[in-house]
């Protein structure tokens, strides 16, 4: 396939790249490695073995990319008012768009622009992180779990989850794609959300017996919040305690969220706190504990 990466961030760059090893045409759409990437190529320092690309096709702007047969999305969501700009030059009648990004809301955004046709969506299970401007650092897992937006059949999910395992990347199609979006939710908000607050890895946090258990809270309000969704079947509450043993393998891990509040950029609040704490109240379902840590994080990033 030819594919664009747009959003080539930690994320953008780790799945770009294994698509590329694994036989891929992939153009990546860049900003800050603009002036490194197309140069020197691409590192990637990954827990299963490092590897160099070069070359490696790093543009500008889309315009100079051209049609692609899949535009893969890593955006930060609060970029996601320059979809129409930085889209709409890589589609063709059959061009696919798969959304990786945090959070709820995306493919209906995506949509919206494009038709609900085209959309897939996402959820990664990464650890991964920026170096240097040509640099990305794998730390851990890397697997996908994606699904049709609109579309009722799956052969299309199982073949761009199949491009994704052959290339090295886990990859499973999911005829619940948003089941799997509050699966991802469950991780995210409690150890996203706290790491950015106290400034600490996650480590740290499921070191201290009291800060776990708030953790694992967190979690339960979360998978309450997501059953009440009319999902296909329901996530047991066991899936928080499988969420802490996975974080514990993380070591000193730093979420994206984290970074982002180091580096003193936006954070993601709207699409990973305000529409699923909005879409539980809808059921009428309360999530104080998510409610209070979006409120924290809130005051805490705020210039005024």
């Amino acid at each position: 396939m030819r594919i664009a990466v747009v959003g080539a961030g930690a994320l953008g760059l780790y799945y770009g790249s294994m698509l590329q090893k694994g036989g891929h045409e992939v153009c990546f759409l860049l900003r800050r490695d603009l002036d490194v990437i197309p140069k020197s190529g691409l590192s990637v320092f990954s827990i299963n073995g490092d590897f160099k690309l070069f070359p490696v096709a790093g543009y500008g702007s889309s315009e100079e990319i051209g049609m692609v047969d899949l535009v893969l999305v890593g955006l930060k969501t609060f970029a996601n008012q320059s979809y129409r700009q930085l889209i709409t030059p890589l589609l063709k009648d059959n061009s696919i768009i798969l959304t990786l990004q945090n959070g709820l809301g995306n493919e209906e955004a995506l949509a919206e622009i494009f038709g609900s046709e085209r959309i897939m969506g996402g959820v990664a299970f990464l650890c991964s992180n920026r170096g240097e401007p040509g640099v990305v650092h794998h730390l851990g897992a890397g697997r996908i779990i994606l699904g049709e937006f609109a579309r009722p059949h799956m052969d299309r999910a199982e073949s761009v989850a199949a491009m994704f395992s052959m290339a090295g990347v886990p990859c499973q199609a999911v005829a619940d794609l948003k089941k799997a979006r509050w699966e991802k939710l469950i991780w995210n908000i409690p150890f996203n959300g706290t790491c950015a607050l106290l400034q600490k890895p996650v480590n740290v946090l499921l070191s201290h017996q009291r800060t776990r258990c708030l953790l694992r809270d967190i979690m339960l309000e979360l998978i309450e919040a997501a059953n009440g969704q009319s999902l296909s079947n329901p996530i047991p509450l066991a899936y928080a305690d499988e969420m802490l043993e996975f974080t514990d393998a993380m070591g000193p891990y730093k979420p994206s969220m984290q970074i982002d509040r180091e580096e003193g950029r936006e954070l993601e609040l709207e699409a990973i706190f305000a529409r699923p704490l909005d879409a539980a109240r809808q059921k009428g379902i309360i999530m104080p504990r998510v409610d209070a840590l979006h409120a924290l994080l809130e005051e805490s990033t705020s210039r005024s």
